[in-house]
């Protein structure tokens, strides 16, 4: 194999090669069955020994407790866009959404098709740049749920702490920090994550929601759509994302093996740290739009004087092995998208080619 570049795409995304060698290994002829896991029948005892291996590692590692149950999911996080409001729109309450930017937007705009929608903050203004502190909104008395997404990948904003909603219950998108720090459950009564930035490859959704909120989900739903089939089910009430579910497992297998979330969140803080370091040490040549008190350590957004240097930037970023740091379509500019995956020495030698290019092209 060809020497493996930097991937600093925002996900699909780069994955720990450890992980992808045992699947590599694994995959014709999964434990000397004669066939490969993907071919099983999902009530074999081969896969269901995967899938509860999974359960057992999200739980352990995100700490999260017997009040809370854990669900596999299809359709990505985007289907959690409706089923959030299709399950906890109930007794006529109106979900409530802060609005920071590309991804709470298309939250929004689903919550909106199935009942009553209220944005209690936004960012639009400010071309959400930023995160909402505490002081500048207020539940509302008939509020079902208030939703945030825990990181905007496209703006590069992050909450660093989750708000305390106290009797509101708080739904959180953590696609693209989630198994990235350590989470308060106390604060968070349901959160959704899209598996391909730091669990696993595209085609799963993990959902972990209270089981006290649970049970006030809606009964009438088509049943793929309802919570509660799927806890009642342990997730097999239809045939799981086999793959993607046996890959989140040799992750997650991965992560522990690093020092698990402790290791991840210092190791989060290196990588950006370099980057943003770099960024606001080239007295403005390189821009980072974003409030430093929101900065995502996940995505690290930035500019360059002109778009041309911006070309120039990223074709050049491609020749030396750095893969991935063109800009969402949306805004334009540079990214840096740096999962768990991302060994902290790609950010490093990302930080060292940025001041070299700054020193050819200033």
């Amino acid at each position: 194999m060809k020497q493996r570049i930097y991937n600093f795409s925002a996900g699909p995304c780069t994955l720990p090669l450890p992980a992808l060698q045992r699947a590599q290994a694994d995959f014709v002829d999964y434990q000397a069955a004669g066939m490969s896991l993907i071919e099983m029948s999902h009530r074999g005892k081969h896969y269901d020994e995967v899938h509860y291996a999974a359960m057992a590692n999200v739980r352990e590692l995100l700490a999260a407790p017997q009040s809370h149950d854990v669900l596999f999911l299809q359709g990505g996080a985007t289907l959690q866009f409706a089923m959030v409001p299709m399950n906890l729109m109930t007794g006529g309450k109106t979900a409530e959404f802060l609005n920071t930017g590309t991804w709470a937007k298309k939250a929004i705009a689903d919550a909106e098709k199935i009942g009553a929608t209220r944005v209690i903050w936004s960012g639009e203004t400010e071309n959400f740049t930023r995160i909402p502190v505490k002081d500048e909104y207020r539940l509302g008395a008939d509020a079902a749920y208030l939703h945030i997404c825990g990181n905007e990948t496209i703006g590069g904003i992050e909450y660093h702490e989750y708000p305390n909603t106290a009797a509101v219950p708080l739904v959180a998108d953590m696609s693209s920090h989630i198994m990235s720090r350590p989470v308060d459950w106390s604060r968070v009564d349901l959160a959704y994550a899209g598996a391909q930035k730091n669990l696993g490859p595209a085609g799963l959704a993990l959902v972990i929601i209270n089981k006290t909120l649970l049970e006030k989900c809606k009964d009438d739903l088509p049943a793929y759509l309802s919570y509660k089939t799927h806890a009642g089910k342990d997730s097999l009430y239809n045939t799981p994302p086999v793959f993607a579910i046996y890959m989140m497992k040799l992750i997650l297998e991965w992560v522990k093996s690093e020092g698990g979330l402790a290791e991840m969140e210092k190791r989060a803080l290196a990588r950006s740290g370099a980057i943003y370091d770099t960024i606001d040490a080239s007295e403005g040549w390189y821009r980072c739009p974003v409030d430093r008190a929101s900065r995502s350590r996940m995505n690290v957004c930035f500019r360059l004087p002109t778009e041309e240097l911006e070309q120039k930037f990223i074709a050049e970023a491609l020749e030396a092995k750095f893969s991935g740091l063109k800009g969402h379509r949306s805004v334009g500019g540079c990214r840096a998208s740096m999962y768990n995956a991302m060994p902290v020495e790609g950010a490093e030698r990302l930080a060292e080619f940025m001041l070299k290019f700054k020193k050819d092209n200033a």
